[in-house]
């Protein structure tokens, strides 16, 4: 399987599991997840899928200092509803990231470990999202705007491929332009501040 280079270069995000440790599927626990991983999650990777990993990378550090966050142990709040634009996106990937999922997901082992009913839409939450802890109840609030514009070239090239007007060249630099902004998302770790906003 090939892509991108710089997805190696992005800093994974580093949690414990207790239901991972618990059941024996990785060592004490640990859990490293990677951009990679995130991508194979969503089916691709543009700005608003590095957005909720930045996201969730910046929230989880503040939340939780210099401790590993616990994956499973975390409630996540999205403030728009489920349907509305890249709202589903963003809060599935977030979970994905942090173990949790909505009704469906796990119920737990004799009481421990759940995982269902920690990811809810249509919140009332001053920032996009809202990462809050369910050990204790303390919460980051956050938001995202991929400041780094695209490419001018994006656009039309895209109207191309879209229309099937396009030749393989132009599919080409397409890819390689979208691509090239995420990477920057990621990588410029001086201008995440100015990205992500969290309280």
């Amino acid at each position: 399987m090939n892509y991108p280079e710089f997805f190696k270069k992005v800093e994974p995000i580093l949690l414990y599991d207790p239901l991972a440790d618990f059941l024996g599927a990785v060592e004490n626990g640990e859990i490293e997840i990677n951009y990679l991983d995130v991508v194979k999650f969503a089916g691709h990777s543009c700005p608003t899928v590095a957005g909720a990993y930045l996201m969730t990378k910046l929230g989880l550090k503040k939340l939780y200092g210099d401790s590993l966050p616990v994956r499973g142990e975390i409630k996540i709040m999205v403030k728009g509803a489920k349907n509305e634009g890249v709202e589903g996106v963003i809060g599935n990937t977030i979970a994905f990231i942090c173990g949790v999922s909505e009704e469906g997901g796990f119920k737990g082992i004799g009481g421990k470990f759940n995982r269902a009913n920690k990811l809810l839409f249509s919140q009332d939450i001053p920032k996009e999202i809202r990462l809050q802890r369910t050990d204790n109840g303390t919460f980051v609030d956050i938001s995202y705007a991929p400041t780094i514009a695209p490419d001018p070239r994006q656009q039309q090239l895209m109207q191309k491929i879209m229309t099937n007007q396009a030749t393989k060249e132009e599919k080409d630099l397409f890819k390689k332009l979208w691509q090239e902004r995420v990477k920057k998302i990621l990588l410029s770790k001086e201008k995440w501040a100015q990205m992500v906003d969290i309280d």
